[in-house]
């Protein structure tokens, strides 16, 4: 495998649920040789997607690497790829996925174009300055249209899209690909597509090909002052080299995305697509130094070069759970790591020991003496580490930004039968959240009750099954809740806090006086504030109204108070507490004391500010035959939802709306009866909105 950083690609396959993402992971494998026989997702025997539960439900639950060779001009080239999920539950797979990866391929259906999750994806890779490259898969579809699924790239994704491939025939017609800048016509035969033959482009295709080349050739030019002084020459002086060398810096840049067709169930068009991902996808040394911040002095901004010689920094994107210790997937940044290597985690101050590196081909791996940047790995001997952490040297420390991690939107109990197992439960729930960030749990003491959250129904139903089925922990599940928040409406001020406590002997006092008030992310940015919960934290004392050392006890209860609210149960978000004034005592203060103090400030607060609750609302994408409309839109004003667009897609039509997750368990099976099964759904979490007044006074009494 080469070691030259020019000939490493790491990229991804992302889009929406079935598109076809994982047969299109399967297809290159198989041509890079990484496997002997074709796996498929709807046989079951999918290697990307080892788990049980993927196998069953044929969808991709977690991303999987591995490492594949692929010779081009001659040339050996290392290709390190990642299968992403598409469904919407499993959206943090995609988005640690993308904060590592170089380049992207994104899978569109030939018939559906650009769907709702698929803007998703695109945005999140918008995020990370992801470039990408765009698979127009399913050609072979009835009712496919390369034409049609291209418009909806320039149009719902607003990007310039330039077409460098067209099919050759649709549907069952469906039988090769053109290559826009060679104009040379590919086939693909054999059993398996394995043998690609070069023609000359069918003659009853040439006048419409060389229209697709035209427009395609002017878009390139565009990207370079000196190809657009050629192309208004001559469009025909322009060399298929040059075409590539503007389309690849155009690509890297994010100015332009190619776009490539084929279907890869009939395995047509994947070795081009391959060759696509060398030609045009950046190589680790042609994305920008990573950047990071001193771990001892969080102001000064650091960064490092993809290069071998420079201090090693990598970042953890995955744990997973594995007989042998845990798997900790790293993406090499810059230096060198050799096995038995002792790492610093700047984030906690641990030192970890880099035991093992393994090179992963799905669940499969190959043990390797050392790492250099640019390359995936995974790790064992990793202790203290997860998602989103930064590993680097010792002496020379930098800490990588974090990963943003989207907070749960639904919630259910769940409660071990016997002993054995309750002490099984609080293990297998520590795994799961080191393995999923965007999994929570926790324990109610009031209750006795334990609470897991996530991203959805299906999200809770597989870590259910999890538990059941993979950890062997038997369990009794609630039905799942809402997870709604607690914030506030306007300001209080000067609210007192104060604690007294006599018991005989050394008594307790704390007492402080804070300010409420409603508060953003983009305002605590502003203000240079820690927003962590989306609280911030504003120590105004003058003239040591409070000791110094007492003033970390108040913002700790503020905090401790907040995650568990205040008069719903449910967290208190997007508020700022400005601690302004208090007293103590010199002999019965403590840090305990003022912890109670900022709780109590904070109690007597939040009613004061206008306290309320927020409900998460879904964005809510409905495909509908027309004659089902009517029964589809009224469903959705009698769930609180509010219809914001409606567009035709060929004989069915396609609603955008915003509901209340509240009212949308089981919705995908009442949509199903009302549609006699031929409407389908997509949903995404959108934001959080003020609740009516009535629905909130059911969920305190019912909280009561």
């Amino acid at each position: 495998m080469p070691t030259d950083l020019s000939q490493i690609r790491n990229f991804g396959i992302c889009a929406h649920i079935d598109a076809g993402k994982t047969t299109v992971s399967e297809r290159i494998l198989y041509y890079t040789g990484k496997n002997y026989k074709m796996g498929e997702v709807h046989e079951g025997t999918a290697t990307m997607d080892f788990l049980q539960e993927e196998q069953e439900r044929g969808i991709t639950i977690q991303s999987a690497a591995t490492t594949c060779p692929w010779t081009r001009y001659g040339k050996d080239y290392k290709l390190n790829l990642i299968d992403t999920p598409g469904h919407v539950d499993f959206t943090i797979e995609v988005e640690r996925s993308l904060r590592v990866l170089d380049g992207a391929v994104a899978v569109f259906d030939g018939k559906e174009g650009v769907e709702a999750q698929s803007e998703t994806v695109w945005r999140q890779a918008d995020r990370y300055r992801v470039p990408r490259m765009c698979f127009v898969n399913k050609m072979d579809k009835i009712g496919a249209s390369f034409d049609f699924s291209f418009e909806t790239i320039l149009k719902r994704l607003g990007v310039n899209a330039i077409a460098i491939q067209y099919p050759i025939g649709l549907g069952h017609e469906h039988k090769g690909i053109i290559d826009l800048l060679t104009m040379r016509a590919f086939f693909f035969e054999g059993d398996k597509g394995e043998t690609v033959i070069e023609k000359d482009v069918p003659e009853d295709m040439l006048d419409n090909v060389k229209a697709w080349r035209h427009k395609s050739v002017e878009k390139i030019a565009e990207l370079d002052d000196r190809l657009m002084d050629k192309y208004l020459t001559d469009e025909n002086s322009i060399t298929v080299d040059e075409l590539k060398a503007a389309l690849r810096k155009g690509t890297i840049e994010r100015r332009c995305f190619p776009v490539l067709c084929g279907a890869a169930l009939r395995n047509i068009g994947i070795q081009r697509l391959i060759d696509a991902v060398v030609d045009y996808l950046p190589s680790p040394s042609e994305v920008p130094e990573v950047e990071g911040t001193d771990p001892r002095d969080k102001d000064t901004k650091l960064s490092r070069p993809h290069d071998e010689g420079a201090p090693f920094s990598a970042l953890v994107f995955k744990v997973v759970n594995d007989q042998h210790g845990d798997l900790t997937y790293l993406r090499v940044y810059s230096g060198k790591l050799a096995k038995g290597t002792r790492l610093l985690n700047p984030g906690n101050n641990k030192r970890e020991n880099a035991s093992r590196i393994f090179e992963m081909h799905a669940n499969n791996r190959i043990p390797l003496e050392e790492v250099g940047a640019g390359n995936i790995v995974a790790v064992v001997g990793i202790k203290d580490s997860y998602t989103g952490d930064t590993l680097c040297d010792a002496d020379q420390p930098i800490m990588l930004e974090r990963m943003h991690f989207p907070e749960p939107v639904i919630s259910m109990s769940i409660e071990p039968k016997t002993s054995d197992d309750k002490r099984k439960l609080s293990e297998a729930l520590g795994t799961i959240r080191r393995e999923d960030p965007s999994f929570r749990s926790n324990y109610n003491e009031e209750t006795g009750e334990t609470i897991i959250s996530g991203m959805g129904e299906l999200h809770l139903e597989i870590i259910r099954n999890k538990l059941i089925r993979d950890m062997k922990i038997n369990v009794n599940v609630g039905k799942p809740k809402v997870s709604y928040r607690e914030t506030i409406t306007r300001k209080a001020e000067y609210v007192r806090g104060k604690f007294v406590k006599q018991t005989g002997g050394r008594g307790q006092f704390g007492d402080c006086t804070i300010n409420l008030m409603p508060f953003t992310a983009e305002e605590a940015e502003a203000a240079e504030l820690d927003f962590t919960d989306s609280i911030a934290f504003e120590n105004k004392v003058v003239g040591g109204a409070i000791p110094k050392e007492y003033i970390p006890s108040v913002e700790y209860g503020v905090r401790q108070t907040a995650k568990t609210g205040v008069f719903a149960g449910y967290p208190l978000i997007n508020v700022k507490v400005e601690l302004v004034d208090g007293s103590y005592h010199p002999v019965d203060s403590s840090q305990v004391a003022f912890e109670q103090a900022g709780r109590l400030a904070l109690m007597e607060a939040v009613p004061k500010a206008g306290g309320t609750l927020l409900e998460p609302i879904m964005k809510v994408v409905i495909t509908v035959p027309e004659d089902y409309l009517g029964n589809v839109t009224g469903d959705v004003s009698s769930r609180r939802g509010m219809i914001i667009d409606t567009e035709d897609r060929g004989n069915v039509k396609l609603v955008t709306c915003e509901i209340p997750l509240s009212e949308l368990f089981g919705y995908t099976t009442a949509l199903r009866g009302m549609s006699q099964g031929r409407a389908s759904n997509t949903m995404e979490f959108l934001e959080y909105r003020q609740m009516p007044a009535n629905l909130i006074k059911e969920i305190k009494e019912k909280g009561a």
